[in-house]
């Protein structure tokens, strides 16, 4: 494996209220200096909640999603606040988005969607043993909750408002997670 290039000066070139674009200076070991930019967000990281109804119907939502200007279904999801961990963080956000809480919260694993220009990492929480629980929330809209068989995944991969990568591999990661718990029964 290659020895990891040094940081020679890190500089921040943007910052909104949200993002910050820093420039690095790299020096790699075979002696190559360049820049490049990457994205930081939050250190606290985010949660992507997996809320199963029941062994087969997760609970998805419809919202607008400002980054390709659509209405794209997927998982609840959201930051990760200073005063919580990943698992509080994933009930709060199931329970302003859907409107449930979890009796049982597993995290499976932390995910980055862009490691190459993002430090952005996401935890995958399985939550289990639902309860009607609604805190408010800061969408500007109501969010459509919409219950969707695993057993259906394919067909709701074959539609166009269905992209969010993290999503669909967290979906794909419960359903064969739930598949070997049910071999194991």
């Amino acid at each position: 494996m290659p020895k990891k290039p040094y940081i020679l000066n890190v500089k921040i070139v943007a910052k909104t209220r949200l993002f910050q674009v820093e420039a690095l200076d790299l020096r790699f070991s075979n002696g190559v200096a360049v820049q490049y930019e990457r994205l930081k967000t939050s250190s606290y990281g985010a949660v992507l909640a997996v809320p199963m109804i029941d062994d087969e119907t997760v609970l998805l939502i419809r919202e607008y999603a400002a980054g390709v200007d659509r209405y794209e279904l997927a998982l609840p999801k959201g930051r990760i606040e200073a005063d919580e961990n990943v698992l509080d963080a994933a009930n709060r956000e199931m329970m302003e988005e859907v409107g449930y809480g979890a009796g049982r919260l597993t995290l499976l694993k932390g995910l980055t969607s862009s490691p190459g220009y993002s430090s952005q990492l996401t935890h995958v929480v399985l939550a289990e043993g639902l309860y009607e629980k609604r805190l408010p929330g800061d969408e500007p809209e109501p969010i459509e909750v919409v219950p969707w068989k695993l057993s259906k995944l394919d067909e709701l991969f074959q539609r166009e408002e269905c992209t969010e990568a993290r999503s669909i591999a967290a979906l794909y990661m419960v359903k064969d997670l739930l598949a070997k718990r049910a071999g194991g029964r």
